[in-house]
């Protein structure tokens, strides 16, 4: 029993996951998505009607179970919730846990999963990304895919009589409740900023010796292949791991950021992704600057994509950021396909922090980011200034434009007369 707003640290939960390794069944699915909270299940069941995205049996129980608690509560209640600070060290929690036998779940169709059930199994499953802040439909229909994805692996595994336990959580919130001890203090808080949440994994470096050359993170890093093929490419490159960078090449000039991925989905046997780098002195500025110049993806050998990039760059000694990285047109670093194969691919990276010169003591330098000052918003605030200044200059200039009449007209006597000459 754990009071109300309570946050549950990674002690308490492994204390409280301690069932799962003492009962018959051994089976354990661990659905992770990038942003979850509490009151997604709340809000979007009750907000979209028929729309609601959560129709698998899993999600609807766990759904009523959230009502219940509510209605029955006396007062407002602050649902409990997980740090996620704790997420991050689930998997390596759960794998030190048993004699697992560890499955990374990649392929949305898991018919052809195959599940020995003499040896415990742990299923880790990496769920689409949501689209959250740009978009409030596609982040229903990513969560109502999700759910889909969730019922079609429950539902197979109960047909074939397998028990198992299910675990859905995420690597962070996506909605940050306000802190509940800032009440207990006496001095007056902003509670409009809240503390940003360090990174969730440690970025992926690449060393040449002793010195580390490269470092590189996303929060989230994710390719589409055909409009059809979803491959999340973020729990292999920083949780795991399980990435060879050995053809990655550092100079003071040009550096090579290389991720070969060995069957990431069902139907691709290998894929390279290469982030292409150069260091060059502008006289303009009178300075080195760093320049991420093109992307390229390379499948099963053969297939190559490139992509052009223009606007991630940063002094030199300073590392590159960008919020949204892809080839949207809604991100403001957009990556524009170069040749023919790139139109097949769609690229998405949330949170790109990049530094391929000058690292120093393993750490990324100041990092530069990629939007600039002007952005859409305020050209546009700009522009629309413009015109009413313009209309208002206008007005003003006719109103002293007018003039009066030198003489009025008498209604009780003679009738003005004005000479045509006046």
């Amino acid at each position: 029993a754990l009071h109300e707003g309570h946050i549950v640290s990674a002690q308490e939960l492994t204390v409280l996951l301690q069932p799962l390794f003492i009962q018959n069944s051994r089976n354990l699915i661990l659905f992770l998505q990038d942003t979850l909270s509490i009151d997604d299940f709340t809000y979007l069941s009750e907000s979209y009607g028929n729309k609601n995205p959560f129709q698998n049996q899993v999600n609807k129980l766990f759904i009523n179970l959230l009502q219940e608690i509510l209605q029955s509560s006396p007062s407002s209640l602050v649902l409990p919730a997980v740090d996620c600070k704790a997420i991050r060290y689930l998997l390596s929690f759960l794998q030190e846990s048993g004699d697992w036998k560890l499955t990374y779940v990649t392929n949305l169709d898991v018919s052809q999963l195959q599940v020995n059930t003499s040896n415990p199994n742990l299923l880790m499953v990496q769920l689409q990304p949501l689209v959250s802040g740009l978009n409030k439909v596609s982040t229903l229909e990513a969560i109502a895919e999700n759910d889909k994805i969730i019922g079609r692996l429950t539902m197979d595994l109960q047909e074939r009589g397998i028990h198992f336990s299910v675990i859905y959580t995420a690597v962070r919130p996506s909605r940050i409740s306000r802190r509940t001890d800032v009440v207990w203090e006496l001095r007056r808080q902003l509670m409009a900023t809240e503390e940003e949440d360090s990174l969730s994994y440690p970025p992926l470096n690449v060393t040449t010796g002793n010195d580390t050359c490269i470092l590189f993170y996303a929060r989230n890093f994710t390719l589409k292949a055909n409009n059809s093929v979803f491959i999340d490419l973020t729990n292999s490159t920083f949780v795991t791991q399980n990435v060879d960078i050995s053809s990655s090449e550092c100079s003071d000039i040009n550096t090579t950021l290389s991720l070969k991925y060995t069957k990431p989905v069902n139907g691709i046997s290998s894929l390279e992704i290469r982030f292409l780098m150069t260091n060059k002195f502008y006289e303009g500025s009178a300075r080195n600057w760093s320049t991420l110049d093109s992307v390229e993806i390379v499948q099963d050998g053969e297939k190559s994509a490139t992509f052009n990039v223009y606007v991630i760059s940063a002094p030199a000694e300073y590392s590159s950021h960008c919020q949204l990285v892809g080839t949207s047109n809604l991100y403001p670093a957009r990556l524009i396909p170069s040749n023919d194969e790139a139109k097949n691919w769609d690229v998405f990276i949330s949170r790109l922090q990049i530094q391929g010169f000058n690292v120093e003591n393993n750490q990324f330098a100041y990092a530069s980011d990629c939007t600039g000052f002007f952005t859409p918003g305020i050209w546009m605030g700009l522009v629309t200034s413009i015109v009413l200044v313009c209309i208002l200059t206008y007005g003003i200039h006719m109103i002293m434009q007018l003039t009066t009449n030198s003489r009025f007209d008498d209604p009780k006597g003679p009738a003005l007369s004005v000479p045509q000459t006046e």
